[in-house]
């Protein structure tokens, strides 16, 4: 295990040992905890009482974020001629479809999200082998397949995730950066765990918020008190 450095080490003796914190709390604490010199991502991590294995109790859904990731996403619009400007206009950073379809069949996905219309689902679908394990690939319920490419793009760009339980039952994802105020935080951290709530499974029996977690890159996680968050 490598040793931990003199902030690190600081940066722990802040966490106390077997506490829950208000979520408050610790979207102010892990910004206090972060050693890294770049603008590191804040995490949260949510275990639910759910087991991915069943198709109804497949937790997926779409947030967003008061106050945006704070990551620059590149989008991709796999559209028409005729909905390329609609595209452009609303901020793609790259726009087309055949051209763009042979270099992702060449190797290329150096995109963050694609948005993609129905209409052309039968030649994007033929890229599942290659976007499907990145987390690429376009998807109704996720929004990015749709008639209304320029609205898609404007919402990916301003703060809209996507988000899917994994096969642990755990949902990870970003709400921000360390550089955020923590107000802007907790109220991206509020949103997403509010759109979970309303998105748990009738067949969930038990506890449906196991744990919630908070941390920024290479930070430790903070444990939050899932009692403290309003609304779930």
């Amino acid at each position: 295990m490598a040793r931990l450095t003199k902030n690190q080490k600081k940066a722990l003796s802040k966490i106390e040992v077997g506490k829950a914190y208000s979520l408050q709390d610790a979207s102010a604490l892990v910004k206090d905890i972060t050693t890294t010199k770049f603008d590191a991502s804040v995490d949260i991590d949510v275990r639910l009482g759910v087991d991915p294995r069943k198709a109804n109790q497949m937790v997926r859904g779409i947030a967003t974020l008061p106050h945006g990731t704070g990551k620059t996403v590149r989008v991709l619009a796999l559209v028409t001629p005729d909905k390329e400007e609609e595209a452009k206009a609303a901020g793609a950073d790259y726009v087309g479809l055949d051209e763009y379809i042979a270099k992702i069949e060449g190797g290329w996905t150096d995109v963050d999200i694609i948005i993609t219309m129905p209409s052309v689902m039968a030649k994007v679908g033929r890229l599942g082998r290659i976007l499907g394990p990145r987390n690429l690939m376009p998807n109704p319920k996720s929004g990015t397949v749709t008639t209304e490419v320029g609205k898609a793009v404007t919402d990916v760009k301003g703060g809209k995730i996507d988000f899917k339980v994994d096969k642990t039952g755990i949902i990870h994802t970003s709400i921000g950066k360390v550089s955020f105020p923590a107000d802007k935080i907790y109220e991206n951290a509020v949103e997403i765990l509010q759109t979970l709530s309303k998105l748990k499974p009738s067949s969930s029996k038990g506890t449906y918020f196991k744990s919630i977690h908070i941390s920024s890159t290479m930070s430790p996680g903070i444990e939050v008190e899932t009692k403290s968050v309003v609304g779930i």
